[in-house]
């Protein structure tokens, strides 16, 4: 930002105008959500909404998911390599192309006044089916994308103002639950109108050269506080490696490694050294790699520094082309946007708890525990539920680790009981805290969750988990927190599986605990005491 500029916006005034950005995101989050079909959308939340500049840097966001948040920017840099005009919407899933996985649609809209673009919008929300070859579309066992869903480059939804109806056309022809995915596209598309018209309130209201010097303000502002906290880092090259549990298609481990290098006011991350793609769908496109790697980064600095594209502009991400993380086309990737994500998060954590002692938690569950089931049949006799399911937080420093939480790169909502019997063939058995899951220490893990469904309808369920073999690790000390597990009729089964099934299966997921922090010894008596009155005592 330039001297000019930063005349241009006194210190109250970028407060305000910062909060008013924030809002626009938060407001477009809230029509989204209360717009939406889909109980994963409308009651889980599963969904992010973001503001950023002409130029497509993040300006501000929702507290919404980080794994789709830090990888929106790839897929406004993709977009504006389509030429946006004012009126368009641009949806997209492609991996390769600006997406994540192929069940987050991302819409794209520039922000315009009197022709003028003055930034972009954009909403990404996991529709519950997009095709492919298993109901709700994360299927494990995949060796091609394509066998995923449908896959959609960048493409104009809305041209001028007006739905494209040949490209809905083709979208809802695609999908299992055609009324649905209409409605939360239509919910999306709502969404990225409304933030327009809070852009032309701010306008109206500051002056267009204000917002516009805002804009670079803010990012200037929060690219400050973030080298400002990486000052205080100790300089020196911190290592770590971690794997996942196969990839679906094998059980082999598949490592992950990292280096991280801080020199005064800037990360460097290299993950030279992790697997070449797999065959299975646990690959991780770039742009899932880097959000990873921004969380953390966010969390050992002060969380607190307003999100945007001055809190990424000091860290760099280097990863090796043809690799887990940074995979080719037709590379199959559902898996990695939700398991392989949280395995990133774990490793760089673990490389930066030499440096950063106090902010590094033991390791949380690791995974996304993601649950799908769903029927074959189409349109209004079909149903698909997807759900992420809780587990254990690591123990921190300064407390013990949350109970039955979402962990990492996921932020979502569970779906209330009501709401799931309500709106599917399902029966809930039990929904509750999975007892001695945490590790023990000075500051003991959280505990995992036990989720039991009973499907009333013949279905197929896809299951892609981790931490079943590998348990999350305790920190300074600090006992290991449990592996999960996954039954079928009581019969336990792989971490990544998809089976077809009968009315009156039961499908139960014992989510993992989280890793303790400290040695046990070290608990005080107060503690030990509370711990075995509530039935928390670990192993």
């Amino acid at each position: 930002m330039n001297a000019e500029t930063d005349s241009e916006v006194d210190a109250i005034t970028l407060e305000i105008m910062r909060n008013q950005f924030e809002s626009v995101a938060e407001e477009m989050g809230q029509v989204l959500i209360t717009s939406s079909y889909s109980p994963n959308i409308k009651e889980r939340r599963d969904c992010s909404t973001a503001l950023f500049d002409a130029d497509g840097r993040l300006v501000a966001q929702a507290e919404h998911i980080p794994v789709h948040l830090g990888a929106m920017p790839e897929a406004v840099q993709t977009v504006l390599g389509y030429d946006p005009k004012p009126g368009d919407v641009f949806v997209l899933n492609d991996p390769f192309e600006g997406g994540t996985h192929l069940p987050d649609v991302t819409m794209v809209s520039p922000l315009s006044l009197d022709g003028e673009i003055l930034g972009f919008v954009v909403s990404r929300a996991h529709h519950a089916d997009v095709g492919g070859m298993a109901p709700g579309s994360m299927p494990a066992g995949a060796r091609e994308i394509y066998q995923e869903g449908l896959r959609l480059p960048p493409v104009r939804l809305v041209e001028g103002g007006e739905v494209n109806d040949d490209v809905m056309s083709v979208l809802l022809a695609n999908v299992r639950n055609p009324g649905e995915r209409r409605a939360d596209i239509r919910a999306q598309i709502a969404a990225n109108e409304r933030a327009e018209e809070r852009l032309g309130d701010l306008v109206e209201e500051h002056g267009k050269p204000q917002v516009v010097a805002a804009f670079d303000a803010v990012m200037a502002y929060s690219r400050d506080r973030v080298t400002a906290e990486l000052r205080a880092l100790p300089d020196g090259e911190y290592h770590a490696r971690d794997v996942l549990e196969g990839d679906g298609v094998t059980d082999e481990d598949i490592p992950i490694e990292v280096t991280v290098s801080t020199d005064g006011e800037t990360v460097a991350v290299d993950f030279d050294g992790t697997a070449p793609q797999v065959a299975g769908n646990v690959n991780a496109p770039l742009a899932v790699a880097k959000s990873a790697v921004y969380f953390v980064v966010r969390c050992v600095t002060d969380p607190e520094i307003p999100p945007n594209q001055g809190c990424y502009d000091p860290i760099t991400v280097s990863v090796p082309e043809g690799t887990l993380l940074n995979p080719n086309a037709p590379a199959a990737v559902v898996g990695g946007n939700v398991e392989t994500s949280q395995r990133v998060t774990d490793v760089v954590f673990t490389a930066l708890a030499e440096a950063a002692p106090d902010r590094v938690p033991a390791q949380g569950q690791g995974t996304m525990n993601n649950l799908t089931i769903g029927s074959r049949a189409g349109g209004s006799e079909g149903f698909t539920y997807y759900e992420t399911i809780g587990g254990g937080f690591g123990g921190r420093a300064s407390g013990d680790g949350m109970d039955g939480v979402q962990v990492g790169m996921t932020n979502t909502l569970n779906t209330p009981i009501e709401a799931l019997e309500a709106e599917y063939p399902l029966f809930v058995e039990e929904y509750s805290l999975r007892e001695n899951s945490g590790g023990r220490g000075r500051y003991r893990g959280g505990l995992g969750i036990v989720r039991s469904v009973t499907i009333e309808a013949d279905a197929t369920v896809s299951l892609l988990t981790e931490r079943r073999r590998v348990a999350p690790k305790g920190i300074a000390g600090g006992e290991d927190g449990a592996t999960g597990q996954n039954l079928v009729d009581g019969e336990s089964v792989p971490a990544k599986t998809t089976r077809d099934v009968l009315a009156g299966t039961t499908v139960t997921v014992r989510t993992p605990g989280g890793g303790g922090h400290g040695t046990p010894e070290d608990r005080s008596t107060a503690d030990k005491e509370r711990d075995a009155e509530d039935g928390k005592v670990k192993r």
